[in-house]
């Protein structure tokens, strides 16, 4: 039997082609009307995001969930800026690279274009159906939406603004597409419509992300923990580690950005831990620790082998003492998730080694992992964190969402 989702498929199709044609001065445009429109009609979103509040708490929704569920006015107000952020950027479809010159006569270079037609799937926060629509509208592509139910009247209220917008300048509401059920089965039919979809994005859970790679017949570009180290190296500087820690491990433990583990090399370990578990319990986070950092300091509950691999996106932080820099390297290439790694040091020397030596799609020295954002690193927004390198490593931004091809230029030239 023929996908119901067949028909919409097509029609976010054929919407691609009219985007892909689309100048940067009306995509902008539709941006910014965009985002005014979401500051006008701000008191209905939140009514409709309070409906979904309710029933997470009545279905128990762990607090974590619940903070990436719920919008505020103050949330509402980012998402607007995010969408302007994205308007002000240049716009990477048309640019032209390379351009040289063949012996044979032609010119050959590449040319930045749209993927064409994204699926994105994800859990919780609603703000990624404003994020996603923005970034795709401005690379040129159509996107496929399917949003979690929990926040099911959420997305429909913020995707609604979006189509109405696209409408109101004479584009197909049809360029941003969401699944209108919140039937699971439709996720599975929608993994299959490669004629159609181009790319999948998955945002949310291990759980979801693993469903999704292990059921799709269209490429994915996936991460699927944000396991997130900060290693204090020897000459770690104490008015630097601690708000470093306390500011990735408490301001949203609940978010992929967040601390889940500090490395502590020996050598300061007595001098820095003390201060670091204290500032930490004051802040309510539960410590999970090794032997070496259990004896430093009170309070810590001994860590095994589960704590080493876990994303808790919640107030629980993993310590471990390790030998030296080459143990901490080591720790990160067995338990990190290529997601963000933290370094607090004074030496550049070092610095630059970790640069070099972790496998992380965003790697820092003194900076809080909170700062692994799209809208952070200046991309505007995000539509997801890449962990998997191909297409695209780290936070995507809109010049994610393109790829290139060649063009070829002659004067009537064949080959001999």
């Amino acid at each position: 039997m023929q996908s119901p989702l067949i028909p919409m498929a097509i029609s976010c199709r054929q919407a691609s082609r009219q985007l892909a044609r689309l100048d940067t001065r009306r995509k902008n445009a539709v941006l910014l009307a965009i985002a005014d429109a979401l500051e006008a009609n701000m008191e209905d979103i939140l009514e409709d995001n309070e409906m979904d509040i309710d029933a997470g708490q009545a279905n128990g929704l762990s607090q974590a969930m619940l903070d990436r569920l719920l919008l505020t006015p103050d949330r509402i107000r980012a998402m607007a800026d995010a969408v302007r952020a994205i308007a002000a950027q240049s716009d990477p479809v048309g640019r032209i690279r390379d351009l040289e010159t063949q012996p044979s006569g032609i010119q050959v270079g590449r040319m930045r274009v749209p993927l064409g037609v994204i699926g994105i799937i994800y859990e919780s926060r609603p703000n990624v159906t404003v994020d996603a629509a923005a970034l795709c509208l401005k690379a040129g592509n159509a996107v496929i939406l399917r949003g979690g139910s929990e926040a099911f009247h959420s997305n429909q209220a913020l995707a609604g603004i979006v189509q109405g917008v696209l409408q109101a300048h004479d584009l197909s509401p049809a360029c941003v597409t969401t699944l209108p059920t919140t039937d699971r089965e439709l996720v599975n039919d929608l993994l299959q419509l490669e004629e159609y979809i181009d790319v999948i994005i998955p945002r949310g859970g291990e759980g979801l992300i693993r469903h999704v790679v292990a059921n799709s017949r269209i490429p994915v570009i996936k991460h699927y923990k944000g396991i997130c180290h900060l290693y204090a190296h020897a000459d770690a500087d104490i008015d630097k580690l601690l708000p470093l820690v306390i500011n990735g491990k408490t301001q949203r433990p609940g978010v992929c950005n967040a601390l889940e583990t500090l490395l502590v090399h020996e050598t300061v370990a007595a001098q820095h831990l003390p201060a670091v578990c204290s500032a930490l319990r004051e802040q309510g986070v539960e410590i999970r620790g090794c032997a070496t950092a259990q004896s430093l300091c009170e309070d810590i509950q001994p860590a095994d082998e589960s704590d080493w691999a876990a994303e808790y996106l919640a107030l629980i932080l993993a310590v471990r003492v390790v030998k030296d820099y080459d143990a901490a390297i080591e720790h990160i290439s067995r338990y990190g998730s290529q997601h963000t790694e933290v370094i607090v040091t004074e030496s550049l020397d070092t610095a630059r080694h970790f640069l070099r030596d972790v496998d992380a799609s965003v790697v820092m020295v003194n900076a809080s992992s909170r700062f692994s954002d799209g809208g952070e690193l200046g991309l505007g927004a995000e539509i997801g964190i890449s962990t998997s390198k191909l297409h695209s490593y780290g936070p995507m931004g809109v010049e994610a969402l393109t790829t290139e091809k060649f063009i070829v230029l002659g004067q009537g030239d064949v080959r001999d």
